[in-house]
């Protein structure tokens, strides 16, 4: 039988005191397609997993398999998978496990007790100085017009890196999280959108909310939105993603 996975925890969370091989229902949890979402137990974890209905997914799956993490990140610390992985039968699961079972175990003692949260930072038109608004591609006129369009094209690329930069330090020092995972990009009108994942301990989310409030004063001309707490999903290693 083949079975979509959504993350995997340690078994005592959704088995406890048993040793058990064979999949456990999880009550009251429903899965993509509405599939009935079981605990699948392989050594010290459980792989939590639907049967694989077959087809294509569309964006209502990407919206039930991050639930089905989130309502399982609630009772305790999860390793998510990526979006669509699938195991083609049970050994194929099982040798996974056992294949990662030292970087699982690692990845689990360090992420134990801590929750990740979303922090977008989007730089309005006219905050960043010496930049304007994007016009298209460069035009192709001839000779000088064209060298002095480049160059200020490139001049407005290293203002936006170098503002970026400046407010991820920022950032980076009010709130003062444990790990961080940033990404900058254009977006319309020129514009800039920070995007930060922050590793911090599930008791302090209250405080990073309040740390959000006092950002929000000081970071003039930044919209900033925030989100979570969320599974670690930006921390955890690369070879954890892939594992199917």
């Amino acid at each position: 039988m083949a079975w979509y996975a959504y993350c995997l925890a340690e078994q005592q969370a959704f088995l406890p005191g048993s040793r058990s091989r064979r999949p456990t229902l999880i009550e009251d949890l429903r899965g993509i397609s509405q599939q009935e979402v079981y605990a699948y137990p392989s050594g010290d974890f459980v792989v939590i997993v639907s049967e694989a209905a077959g087809g294509e997914f569309d964006q209502q799956a990407v919206l039930q398999h991050a639930r089905v993490v989130s309502e399982c990140f609630r009772a305790t610390t999860v390793l998510p998978f990526r979006f669509g992985t699938v195991f083609h039968d049970d050994e194929e699961l099982r040798r996974a496990v056992r294949a990662n079972r030292k970087a699982f175990t690692a990845t689990v003692e360090r992420l134990r007790g801590k929750s990740e949260m979303h922090l977008k930072l989007l730089v309005r038109d006219g905050v960043v100085t010496a930049i304007a608004p994007e016009s298209g591609t460069v035009r192709a006129t001839a000779g000088g017009e064209y060298l002095v369009q480049l160059k200020q094209r490139a001049a407005r690329d290293r203002e936006r890196q170098s503002r970026a930069r400046t407010l991820s330090v920022q950032v980076q020092r009010l709130f003062n999280p444990l790990e961080a995972d940033v990404t900058c990009k254009k977006v319309d009108s020129g514009r800039i959108m920070i995007d930060i994942a922050h590793l911090i301990p599930s008791h302090g989310v209250e405080k990073y909310q309040n740390r959000y409030n006092i950002a929000a004063r000081q970071l003039k001309g930044c919209e900033l939105m925030v989100s979570g707490p969320w599974p670690p999903y930006h921390f955890m290693p690369g070879k954890l993603r892939t594992v199917s």
